[in-house]
């Protein structure tokens, strides 16, 4: 029997703790098609924050002014007033460093490898090694799913720290209200119905929340947390370390170094399946995360996608003779495999769906 051995990647945490030099698999080759320059350039302004707030109480014309320009420049932005405690925050970011903190077999207790070798989405561990010569990335992770409610794999929740289930329940539904804020603030500015956008979301719609780990890397200049991409889902919500930065967006051929605040932020991005549905107004931005040599990083995503036998494609409101459709349709469950395909080799799938005309 072949040796499929290189399907079954290492805890980088652990590999972290004893290598002095990464193994050749996570080293930036030659041939990346975005850029072996890792250092980044500083913004040239500061990142757009709108205030949720506002722009939901009263639909104020300079906030819904400022998030038109953020969708339409970067494709991400903070938001502030949003109503989520400061204290809910700093929970879930100390629940996930106590959990990647724990032993090493016991967060294999939670592995996304099925009998030791089967990949699943859910659960702990690496994201999926599809092909011998895959670059990896240098991050563990614990990926769940946490919508719909029913559907959630609690076999995969961790059970220490106690408090990890509990507030991650917590943190779902405080983040499913700002979710559903953002997506009318957008349907305002696209002139659709005010709950357009958040009815294309079903009770089946998917959810899942990703804890990301990257440990420190004694090569950062040659190793990457997470290769470049586009998020496959409608819409992000992500909580960012406040003390380590990392995260890149890509911009006109340039990669920024999005800065760290004094407090925990929560940064909204595009996804892919916000991009067809928009017909290609608002872009999912590519982005990547780049390593530190002495610091640990930690970051949560909140992922917003759709039923899975959902028919993904432009909105009809946003269609006409002079606008047509601009992207293919595909079922929702077809267009996450072909993004898990197009991702291990640094692609975006929503290309391969585009209209040339």
């Amino acid at each position: 029997m072949a040796d499929e051995s290189w399907r079954l990647p290492n805890s980088v945490q652990q590999l972290a703790s004893t290598a002095q030099e990464p193994p050749s698999r996570y080293l930036l080759r030659e041939e990346e098609p975005l850029g072996r320059n890792l250092a980044g350039t500083e913004m040239p302004e500061p990142i757009p924050m709108i205030n949720l707030g506002l722009l939901s109480a009263s639909n104020d014309a300079d906030e819904a002014a400022k998030l038109r320009s953020a969708l339409l420049t970067w494709g991400f932005f903070q938001v502030s007033n949003h109503g989520m405690e400061a204290s809910l925050m700093d929970s879930v970011m100390t629940a996930s460093r106590d959990f990647f903190r724990l032993p090493l077999e016991e967060k294999r207790n939670y592995s996304n490898l099925i009998d030791g070798k089967h990949f699943q989405m859910e659960g702990y561990g690496n994201d999926q090694v599809k092909t011998p010569n895959q670059r990896l990335d240098w991050s563990d992770r614990l990926h769940l799913k946490v919508e719909p409610e029913d559907e959630r794999n609690l076999a995969h929740w961790p059970i220490r720290p106690e408090s990890f289930r509990d507030v991650l329940h917590e943190y779902t539904l405080k983040s499913k209200i700002i979710k559903d804020h953002i997506l009318r603030a957008m349907a305002r500015l696209l002139e659709l119905d005010e709950d357009c956008l958040v009815n294309q979301f079903s009770d089946k719609a998917l959810t899942y929340a990703r804890f990301n780990y990257y440990p420190p890397c004694p090569r950062p200049d040659l190793v990457l947390g997470i290769k470049p991409h586009s998020d496959v889902f409608a819409l992000t919500v992500l909580l960012m370390d406040k003390d380590v930065e990392g995260l890149q967006v890509l911009r006109d051929g340039t990669w920024y170094n999005v800065p760290t605040v004094s407090n925990y932020t929560l940064l909204i991005n595009v996804g892919v399946t916000m991009e067809i549905m928009t017909n290609g107004v608002f872009r999912g931005p590519v982005h990547r995360v780049v390593t530190n040599a002495e610091k640990e990083r930690i970051s949560v995503a909140v992922f917003y996608g759709m039923d899975p036998e959902k028919e993904i494609g432009p909105i009809a409101d946003m269609l006409n003779e002079e606008q047509p459709a601009r992207y293919r349709k595909m079922k929702n469950k077809d267009f996450l495999v072909a993004h898990y395909e197009h991702f291990t080799r640094g692609e975006r799938v929503v290309d391969s769906l585009k209209i040339y005309k």
